[in-house]
């Protein structure tokens, strides 16, 4: 499992910790900022991507909805999400990430009050296409952060994923921790994943996931400089059998980030479906739609 370790700044006192994820943070509304930044233009076929998901989920039928959902193993379809924000809200970095004035924003959770979350998906090991179907069927949207290393064999699989409305974004070559390699090495291995994405997808990347949550200012600057202009985090990690959530507080949070990867029965003993599953119903449980990241940074 993967850690968002602490990074120089220290988190606020009385904040709770994430378990398995962050030693000790809870973001707040109106947390003090250290950047911001208003959402730039998703490329055009991106948009064309979730406004096509947006008409399939309004076309579709509650019987179908249903249907799909049963196919899955769901007892009731996932909610749909409300329309997207017609103006971004405004990212913000939170004292426990702030490395310093004029950096890309980093955060865990977007600011909104809408009953959204984020499904974000890390590396590209395993490439199971039951899981392309399943998002098809179920109009799931995602962000895929991307390895190199891990994607490189099959990165088919990744077009086909775009082809079918997912975001794909930047997560380096290599996967290193990033704070213990030189300004060079970062940048080589965030530029060049930049280089590798705009070939083999078509689109240049604009978010940026830094290995282990692991970043500092210089991570940042980088990151920025190769084409960057957000770092998303994340408040929960799903796996096929839980979802690893604040400690002592198995909840969703408007505009929570849940992070999970691209793993199969190797790692998990189990597959990407099953994982969906868990997801789907703990978010529909709770009153809560899987949204498109994309739509409100």
């Amino acid at each position: 499992m993967r850690l968002i370790r602490s990074v120089r700044t220290p988190p606020a006192a009385g904040r709770r910790p994430v378990t398995h994820l962050l030693t000790a943070f809870v973001l707040l509304t109106g947390a003090t900022a250290c950047s911001t930044l208003g959402g730039p233009p998703i490329e055009a076929h991106d948009d064309a991507h979730a406004q096509a998901g947006q008409v399939q989920a309004q076309l579709l039928t509650r019987e179908e909805r249903m249907a799909a959902a049963k196919k899955w193993g769901l007892d009731q379809p996932p909610l749909v999400a409300p329309p997207p924000p017609k103006v971004k809200p405004q990212l913000t970095t939170p004292d426990w990430a702030d490395q310093g004035p004029g950096l890309i924003p980093v955060f865990a959770s977007v600011p909104t009050t809408e009953k959204v979350v984020f499904l974000t998906i890390d590396d590209g090991a395993a490439k199971d296409h039951s899981f392309l179907q399943m998002l098809r069927d179920l109009d799931v949207p995602v962000t895929a952060f991307l390895t190199d290393e891990s994607a490189a064999d099959d990165y088919g699989y990744f077009r086909d994923l775009h082809a079918q409305g997912a975001s794909i974004q930047n997560h380096t070559l290599h996967h290193p921790q990033m704070i213990t390699i030189s300004e060079d090495e970062q940048r080589a291995e965030v530029c060049g994943q930049q280089d590798i994405l705009q070939n083999e997808i078509g689109v240049r990347p604009w978010l940026f996931r830094p290995p282990f949550g692991d970043f500092d200012a210089g991570t940042l600057a980088v990151a920025e400089e190769c084409g960057a202009r957000a770092a998303p985090l994340w408040n929960e990690e799903a796996f096929p059998d839980r979802i690893d959530f604040r400690e002592d507080d198995p909840q969703f949070h408007p505009g929570d980030i849940i992070l999970t990867h691209f793993n199969g029965p190797q790692a998990w003993n189990a597959t990407m479906p099953d994982m969906l599953r868990t997801v789907l119903r703990k978010a529909t449980e709770q009153g809560y739609a899987l949204a498109r990241l994309e739509d409100y940074i």
